[in-house]
């Protein structure tokens, strides 16, 4: 049976069309199908299993690493001199978040708790939480500077009383003591005789608040009305705004509730969240790009506004009373003492405060905050918040255990929360999220090509059999005129007629030649 190569190169003209226009068709749709994936993934819904389950009891392990700024001089201190400390750490502790009673809103929104509990990792630690530091006395230091404007008699009274149950300006306690809380006369009085006074009601310790507790009644946009706003806080206890500032701006709930960030984040876009811990909403600024085996992400950090004071940042002027940039006054949100948060070893902050402590050494690397995000999701790939509490301190007459201690803002401790996406979940990340559409576009272009390639290749074929079509015809004609004189050969030996013109054009064009 002989192969009709017209109608092949035909078809692969056709094949060759069709192949271009799926593959056109892909490049367009493909995305559009990628992005209608990530919202259905993205929304809090408990129909999504993989993504619920993730946002109702984060798998990633999370660490809080902790850093003590030991004080080598506490006499030398009390008689005025610059303090000198020494870092000490970290004490790692695993921290494990879940979420509880979780209530769906008709008005698409979601209300939780979220428990957080903290696990000591002796292996992953720099020393043992028996480990011995001595640093600023909270309840000596602080309460000193919170009673300065009250008579001279009373604080005399006061010293009275820190010297009756043997409370010094300086502790020298344990690592586990100090972080989860240790027993106090003091303590124990003023729960006793001035309940509410202390943020807790049992040992007193800087992080004895924060273990086997919850971070606050959250209500968070599910994103089913508007992808946009998935994760987005609607109100904190209730609250739709804070009370702690002087502005409404800086009394404004913010963002999320810092774990996941709505999806199709540009450069522009902005990382903002709101932090029960440091009292007020921060937002985080892009800074670069980069790739997480083989994943993309880009890099957030704060800006160096984000701890300034009012008169470098006028929209900062709601957090004052400030000191020097670099630091947040948090007293009112922490019973007013007189707390500050700073970046650790105060970096990014006014370099006058580094002449005020000696052993500060730092470093965007070692003390810059920053999350690492996905942006086509919004999830963070490697997060790590650090920040630092810092006490500020004075002589106040009538209290003598002051004793003469220069005005500082002395840092006491700074800690890291961290974590990142390893193991099965970054594998299904990358699957998703780097693979398949890696495979869509690969496939987007080979149609193309392939197609192309095939419209070439039959274009090519039909042109060479048109050719041949050509040249069999010549041939054809050339045999039926080689027939045909054939058939008459005496045709060319007939003479012309004498006197007969029948002839005459060949006669003369026979003559011309001859003259020729």
């Amino acid at each position: 049976m002989a192969i009709n190569k017209s109608k092949i190169a035909n078809g692969f003209i056709l094949a060759g069309s069709l192949a271009v226009f799926f593959g056109t068709v892909l490049a367009f749709v493909g995305p559009l199908i990628i992005d209608d994936q990530i919202v259905k993934n993205t929304v809090i819904d408990p129909s999504n299993e993989l993504s619920y389950t993730m946002w109702k009891d984060i798998p990633v392990p999370f660490f809080m690493s902790v850093y003590f700024f030991n004080v080598l001089n506490p006499q030398e201190i009390l008689k005025g001199e610059k303090p000198m400390v020494e870092q000490k750490g970290p004490y790692v502790y695993r921290k494990r978040c879940q979420k509880d009673n979780i209530t769906f809103h008709p008005n698409d929104t979601v209300s939780y708790k979220e428990y957080r509990t903290y696990y000591f990792e002796p292996s992953m630690s720099a020393g043992d939480e028996s480990d011995v530091v001595t640093i600023p006395n909270m309840l000596v230091l602080g309460a000193a500077v919170m009673m300065e404007k009250l008579p001279y008699a009373v604080r005399l009274m006061i010293s009275a009383t820190f010297k009756t149950f043997k409370e010094g300006p300086f502790l020298t306690k344990t690592v586990g003591e100090l972080m989860w809380g240790y027993d106090s006369g003091l303590v124990d009085f003023l729960n006793k005789y001035l309940p509410g006074m202390l943020p807790s009601s049992g040992k007193f310790g800087l992080f004895a608040e924060f273990n086997n507790s919850n971070t606050g009644l959250f209500t968070i946009f599910t994103g089913k009305d508007d992808i946009r706003n998935v994760h987005k806080v609607d109100s904190w206890n209730g609250l739709t705004e804070l009370n702690y500032w002087r502005t409404p701006q800086c009394n404004m709930i913010n963002g999320t509730a810092g774990q996941m960030w709505p999806p199709f984040m540009t450069k522009e876009t902005t990382l903002p969240f709101y932090s029960p811990d440091a009292c007020r909403s921060m937002e985080l600024v892009y800074q670069r790009p980069g790739k997480m085996k083989g994943i993309p992400y880009y890099r957030y950090v704060a800006p160096t506004t984000l701890f300034a004071n009012g008169t470098e940042y006028a929209p900062n002027e709601g957090f004052c009373p400030c000191r020097q940039s670099g630091l947040l006054n948090v007293s009112s949100c922490r019973h007013n003492s007189p707390v500050f948060i700073s970046h650790p070893h105060f970096f990014n902050a006014d370099p006058v405060l580094l002449d005020y402590v000696q052993g500060l050494h730092p470093s965007e690397d070692d003390h810059g905050l920053f999350i690492d995000i996905h942006p086509q999701t919004g999830v963070p790939l490697n997060v790590s918040i650090r920040l630092q509490l810092n006490l500020y301190m004075k002589s106040v007459s009538g209290i003598t255990e002051t004793g003469k201690i220069s005005e500082v803002v002395m840092p006491m401790i700074w800690f890291e929360e961290s974590g990142y996406i390893d193991g099965p979940i970054l594998n299904t990340f990358h699957t998703n999220l780097v693979v398949l559409p890696a495979l869509m576009e690969w496939m987007q272009y080979g149609f193309i090509a392939l197609g192309l390639a095939s419209i070439i290749i039959a274009v090519v074929v039909h042109r060479k059999l048109k050719k041949s079509h050509a040249k069999a015809q010549i041939v054809t004609n050339v045999a039926t005129v080689s027939a045909t004189v054939l058939e008459n050969p005496g045709a060319k030996d007939k003479q012309p007629v004498k006197g007969s013109h029948a002839h005459e054009p060949e006669e003369k064009y026979i003559m011309n030649n001859s003259d020729k």
